[in-house]
C-alpha cells in the first residue's frame, strides 16, 4: 500500500463526493421548486373555488394549471437559496460537532473508552493489539472505546487525522473473536486510518445530515399537527390544512434528497472495503483472521447488527454492516460477506460456522501460548532486518506489514512491565516523559531531578523515582515508541496541569543548553498530538507550489546534513543527496550554516509544510532519507529526526531499526 497514492485517491474521492452531492442538492432543489409550484397552485385553484362556488362551473376554476405558470425565476431562486442554505448550516453545524476528533464520533454512539490499566483480559488483549499496530504503523496510539450495549460483531475507526484517531469495538468483538481475528479487523480500520479514509467518512455524515434536515423539518411539523402542538379553532381549518401540507412537502423534499444522498454514501463506502480487507491480509500475513471474523458474523444470529439507532448516520464507519439494508440492497455500505471472503479466499465453499458464544481469553492468551500470567504480548515473528536504502525509508510510510508489526510486539514485550503501565495513566505518563529526557550524566541527572520537583511537585517527583531503575535499561529504540503509547493518557491531563507539564518539560529540554534529535522530536510529535493551539478540523491543505516552500526544505535538509554528518561524509555532501531528489527546485537550495537551521526555525518550516500538499509532502520525506541515508547507514539520532519531520506533516513513519 503506497501511502501518499492512497491519500490522492481519498482526495479524488472526496473531489467526486462533492460533484455527486452537489447533484443530490440540485435534485432536492427540483423537488422543492415543484412543489412550491404546486402548492401555490392549489391555492389558486382554492381561492378561485371560494369566490366562484355559487357557480355551476366551479370545476374549470380549480383547475391549476391555468392560474401558476410552470417555470417562475423568482420562485426558483428563492427555493434555491433557501434550500442551499439549510443544507449548507445544516452540513457545517454537523462538520463542527465532528471537529474534536474521533472521541466525539465514538461517543456519541455510546462508546465507552477503556481504561488503558484494565484487568479485563478481553479489552487488555485488544490494546495490546492496537499498541503494536499504532507502534508498528508510527501513529501515535489511538483512544480505544467499546460499544458495550452492542452483542454483534463490529468495529469501526472514526477521526480527522492519525492524532485524534479512535477505535471502537462492539462487545460481541470482543467476546466472540480470537486474537488472530481481533487483530485482522482491527488491521482493517487501520487501513481505513492510514487512507485517509476517516475524513472521507465524516464528510459524507455531515453532507448526508444536511440533506436529512429537511425532512427532518417536515417531520416536525407533521409530528406537532399530530399532537396538537398548533393550536386550532373553527376558522383556522384552512391554515391547519397549508401547514399540513408545507409539513408533507418538506418531507416528501427531505427524504427524496436523502434517499440520493444515502445511495452516495453507501457507493463510495463499499467502494473502500475491499482494499480495507485486502491491506489487513496484508499487514497480518494472517488471512484466516480476516476470513474467520467475517465468517462468524455470517454464523452468528446477530452477525454484525447494531442495536442503537444512533448508530444509523455512521453506519459506513463500520467493520461490517450494521444496518438491514433498504431498497434491494441499494444502501448497502458494504458488499456481502461472501463477496470479501471470496476476496481473500478464492476456495471458500460459502460456509459459515457458528462458534462458541464467548472465546477462552485467558486459555488462548496463557495455555496455547505459554505465557506466563500477566504477559499478554503474542511475539512470535523476528525482528525485521535493518532498512536497506533511502528508498525503502521513504516507502516505508504510513505503511504496515507482518514484519514491523512483529517488531513492535518484541519492542513493547522488552519493555519493563512498571514502564508500560505508566504509560496508562496520566500522572504516571507525565512522570515518563520527564524520565525519557533525564541525563545519562549523573550529574546532570540529579540536576533534573530536583528541577522536576521543583516545578511538577513532589507527586511527580515520587513517581519520577520509582520509574528510575527500569528507564535506565531502555535502549533508545524503546523512547519513541513509548512516547506514542503515553499520548492518549497526556490527552486527559487536566488543562491546570497541561501548562505545567509543557513548561516543565520545556525546562528539561533546555537543561543542558542544547536540544537533541530526541528531545525536538518529543516536543513536537507532543505538539502535533496534543492539537497545541489547533484543532484537528484545521487541518487543511494550502501550498501546491514547491517553489513557495523552497526556503522551508532549506532548512530541514540543512538540519538533516548537520545530523547525518559524520567523519565519513560531510554535511555538502549529505545535502546534496537529499537535493537530488527535488528537481523541481534545482539551483533553489543550499546547505545553511548550522545557526540558520537551528530546531527553532525547523520547528517554524515545518509548521508551514504541514499546510503543504501531499506531493510536496512526499518529496520532503523522499529527499529526507536520501539526506539522512546518504553514508549507507540509518542512526537512532537520524532515524529520531526524520519521523519527527515525517510526523509533523501527517506522515506517520514506522520504528526503524539503525
Amino acid at each position: 500500500m503506497d501511502f501518499f497514492e492512497a491519500q490522492a485517491r481519498a482526495r479524488k474521492r472526496t473531489s467526486r463526493l462533492v460533484a455527486l452531492f452537489a447533484i443530490a442538492v440540485a435534485g432536492t432543489i427540483a423537488a422543492g421548486y415543484f412543489a412550491s409550484i404546486f402548492l401555490l397552485a392549489q391555492g389558486s385553484g382554492a381561492r378561485r373555488l371560494s369566490r366562484t362556488r355559487h357557480y355551476a362551473a366551479a370545476d374549470e376554476a380549480a383547475t391549476p394549471a391555468r392560474d401558476v405558470a410552470l417555470w417562475q425565476p423568482r420562485i426558483f431562486l428563492g427555493v434555491a437559496f433557501a434550500t442551499v442554505a439549510v443544507v449548507g448550516l445544516a452540513s457545517v453545524f454537523k462538520w463542527s460537532q465532528f471537529s474534536a476528533g474521533g472521541s466525539a464520533v465514538a461517543e456519541s454512539v455510546g462508546g465507552r473508552p477503556i481504561d488503558p490499566r484494565t484487568l479485563d483480559l478481553r479489552e487488555r488483549r485488544l490494546l495490546n493489539v492496537v499498541e503494536e499496530m499504532a507502534i508498528a504503523a508510527g501513529i501515535p496510539m489511538p483512544t480505544v472505546y467499546v460499544l458495550d450495549e452492542e452483542a454483534g460483531i463490529n468495529a469501526f475507526a472514526a477521526g480527522l487525522t492519525t492524532s485524534d484517531a479512535v477505535v471502537a469495538v462492539t462487545r460481541g468483538t470482543l467476546d466472540k473473536l480470537t486474537r488472530d481475528e481481533l487483530q485482522g479487523v482491527i488491521g482493517h480500520e487501520f487501513s481505513h486510518i492510514l487512507n485517509g479514509d476517516m475524513r472521507l467518512n465524516l464528510q459524507l455524515s455531515a453532507l448526508v445530515f444536511g440533506i436529512l434536515v429537511i425532512g427532518l423539518a417536515g417531520r416536525g411539523v407533521l409530528w406537532a399537527l399530530a399532537r396538537g402542538r398548533v393550536r386550532s379553532n373553527k376558522n383556522s381549518g384552512g391554515a391547519l390544512l397549508a401547514i399540513g401540507a408545507v409539513g408533507l412537502a418538506l418531507l416528501v423534499i427531505g427524504y427524496v434528497g436523502y434517499f440520493f444522498g444515502r445511495l452516495i454514501q453507501a457507493a463510495v463506502s463499499r467502494q473502500r472495503e475491499f482494499l480495507a480487507d485486502a491491506s489487513a491480509v496484508q499487514f497480518t500475513r494472517n488471512p484466516g483472521g480476516l476470513t474467520g471474523a467475517l465468517k462468524k458474523i455470517g454464523g452468528f444470529a446477530l452477525g454484525s447488527s447494531l442495536a442503537s439507532s444512533k448508530s444509523t448516520a455512521i453506519g459506513h464507519f463500520f467493520f461490517a454492516q450494521g444496518f438491514r439494508s433498504s431498497f434491494g440492497g441499494v444502501w448497502a455500505t458494504h458488499p456481502p460477506l461472501e463477496e470479501r471472503i471470496r476476496a481473500v479466499d478464492p476456495q471458500f465453499d460459502g460456509q459459515m460456522f457458528t462458534p462458541p458464544e464467548v472465546v477462552d481469553v485467558a486459555h488462548e492468551t496463557f495455555a496455547a501460548a505459554g505465557f506466563a500470567p500477566g504477559a499478554l504480548i503474542h511475539s512470535t515473528l523476528p525482528n525485521p532486518p535493518p532498512p536497506a536504502n533511502a528508498q525503502a525509508v521513504a516507502a516505508s510510510v504510513g505503511t504496515l506489514s507482518a514484519a514491523t508489526i512483529a517488531n513492535a510486539e518484541s519492542l513493547l514485550a522488552s519493555v519493563p512491565a512498571a514502564v508500560r503501565d505508566a504509560a496508562h495513566a496520566p500522572a504516571s505518563a507525565a512522570a515518563l516523559l520527564y524520565g525519557l529526557l533525564l541525563a545519562d550524566d549523573d550529574a546532570a541527572r540529579s540536576g533534573q531531578r530536583a528541577l522536576v520537583g521543583a516545578r511538577a511537585g513532589s507527586d511527580a517527583l515520587r513517581l519520577l523515582d520509582e520509574l528510575a531503575p527500569a528507564l535506565r535499561t531502555l535502549g533508545p529504540e524503546h523512547k519513541l515508541p513509548l512516547l506514542q503509547l503515553s499520548l492518549p493518557a497526556l490527552r486527559n491531563l487536566p488543562p491546570t496541569a497541561l501548562a505545567p507539564f509543557l513548561e516543565t518539560l520545556d525546562e528539561l529540554v533546555h537543561f543542558d543548553g542544547r536540544v537533541s534529535t530526541f528531545e525536538f522530536a518529543v516536543q513536537k510529535i507532543l505538539t502535533r498530538s496534543l492539537a497545541l493551539g489547533r484543532r484537528p478540523k484545521d487541518a487543511v491543505v494550502q501550498l501546491y507550489s514547491f517553489q513557495a516552500v523552497a526556503e522551508e526544505f532549506n532548512v530541514v535538509l540543512s538540519a538533516l546534513a548537520h545530523t547525518a554528518s559524520n567523519g565519513a561524509l560531510d554535511p555538502a555532501a549529505a545535502f546534496a543527496a537529499g537535493a537530488a531528489q527535488l528537481k523541481l527546485l534545482a539551483g533553489k537550495l543550499q546547505l545553511l550554516p548550522p545557526a540558520q537551521c537551528s530546531f527553532e526555525r525547523v520547528d517554524a518550516a515545518l509548521n508551514q509544510l504541514a499546510t503543504a500538499s501531499g506531493p510536496i509532502k512526499q518529496r520532503l520525506v523522499q529527499a529526507g532519507a536520501h539526506v539522512v541515508g546518504a553514508d549507507g547507514q540509518f542512526l537512532i539520532a537520524e532515524i529520531e529526526l526524520l519521523r519527527a519531520i515525517a510526523a509533523a506533516v501527517d506522515c506517520p513513519m514506522p520504528p526503524l531499526q539503525g
